[in-house]
């Protein structure tokens, strides 16, 4: 009986009974950060929103970074992204629920931003922009975002729900229909975003080239995490035997790549800038380059991409599921640290100060994202099950 019901769990791919118990960790872990921001927004409201738009980032990264990965997939086809669209998919439906968290943002808007707060009315240069920065655009723009982006979402969920259901004939086609001005309008909207939720800390200070600094980012995060989770599932039934030292290699150049892409971005940034010598921009590098906040900068340079890079080069750890994994959760780590080193700076505070909040926020945000996204990865097979290249996918090489 307990052959018959492991066959036919993997058959079906059934999620496995380990996510139950991941989501209830996410959910005590999420409580428990939630306690600790309450009290942090009791004790220190200030410190509380400037920690939270971090933590927020840094998850809607995740999320959006896996629906621009998962639109990637539809374009190209290969079998890489087939054996992982339901966690791309599982990811990319926890963005209704970050919109909802995006409400602290809007209400802690004077403390985060400074063109948001009354004396901003004095100053010239942001009075100059105010028909874009100002609280009632930045809001709309901010739920509009993440409306477009659950959008695409939902459509592409929803086609793969409906091909599990029905096979029906065309349905990969349509994803890929679907797709295509999909990419196209969240490098758009990714853009702009980075605009209102990054840059305008500074509004003083402009990058022709931040926006794709950032959609690069979130495309490395979705990535890292992407690879953390197929590692785990592999390890579990009924993806146990699915999962090939290929795909593993396959993931280990795509992060290689992003990796490469990001410093290529960023230090066309830093000398495109320093070459023009401009007193509005070059004092946003100096805030991040002098005192405690330079042993960043160069933490990020070590970590974000010279020891990944070296690492990512060996075929032979790309193809080994446990030390890419080990790989990926540095990069994963060092995201949070670069959008900290993003961030932080703008607020004010002398030199480099880590306050509590700014993990409690983390944990309380990555807590509940967690629980959800193991909700919505276990509602469905874990693989496409009539898919017509699935076949091919499963197939020994």
């Amino acid at each position: 009986m307990s052959s018959s019901h492991s066959n036919s769990t993997v058959a079906s791919y059934e999620p496995p009974a380990d996510l139950e118990r991941l989501q209830r960790r996410g959910w005590i872990v999420g409580a428990v950060g939630v306690a600790a921001c309450l009290a942090g927004w009791a004790l220190n409201p200030i410190q509380f929103f400037q920690s939270y738009l971090v933590a927020w980032l840094f998850w809607l990264g995740i999320a959006v970074g896996s629906l621009a990965i998962l639109m990637l997939h539809h374009l190209t086809g290969g079998r890489w992204g087939l054996v992982v669209r339901r966690t791309l998919e599982a990811a990319t439906r926890t963005l209704p629920a970050l919109g909802v968290l995006f409400l602290p943002i809007v209400f802690g808007m004077q403390t985060i931003f400074p063109w948001a707060r009354p004396e901003a009315a004095t100053d010239e240069l942001i009075r100059q922009k105010a028909a874009y920065l100002n609280p009632t655009s930045f809001t709309l723009r901010g739920f509009l975002y993440l409306a477009i982006w659950a959008l695409f979402a939902f459509i592409l969920s929803w086609l793969s729900l409906k091909q599990d259901r029905t096979a029906e004939p065309g349905l990969s086609r349509r994803m890929r229909m679907v797709a295509a001005p999909g990419l196209a309008i969240y490098c758009l909207l990714a853009t702009f975003a980075s605009v209102d939720w990054l840059m305008s800390l500074d509004p003083y200070w402009y990058s022709s080239v931040f926006g794709v600094y950032f959609l690069v980012g979130q495309g490395l995060s979705a990535l890292a995490f992407l690879i953390v989770m197929a590692v785990y599932l592999s390890k579990r039934e009924p993806l146990e035997a699915v999962f090939k030292p290929l795909y593993f290699h396959d993931y280990g150049k795509l992060m290689l790549a992003f990796v490469m892409i990001w410093a290529y971005i960023a230090f066309s940034q830093l000398l495109i800038i320093w070459s023009a010598n401009l007193p509005e921009e070059v004092g946003w590098y100096l805030e991040r380059s002098y005192g405690a906040w330079k042993y960043v900068a160069i933490l990020l340079a070590l970590f974000h991409f010279l020891l990944p890079f070296v690492l990512l080069l060996s075929r032979d750890l790309k193809r080994d599921a446990k030390r890419l994994s080990r790989v990926a959760i540095l990069v994963l780590c060092m995201r949070f640290v670069d959008l900290y080193w993003l961030a932080a700076p703008s607020f004010g505070h002398e030199g480099l100060s880590f306050h509590w909040l700014d993990l409690a926020t983390v944990l309380a945000v990555g807590g509940v994202w967690l629980a959800l996204f193991t909700g919505q990865l276990r509602r469905r097979p874990l693989l496409p099950i009539n898919d017509p290249l699935l076949e091919e996918a499963l197939a020994d090489d």
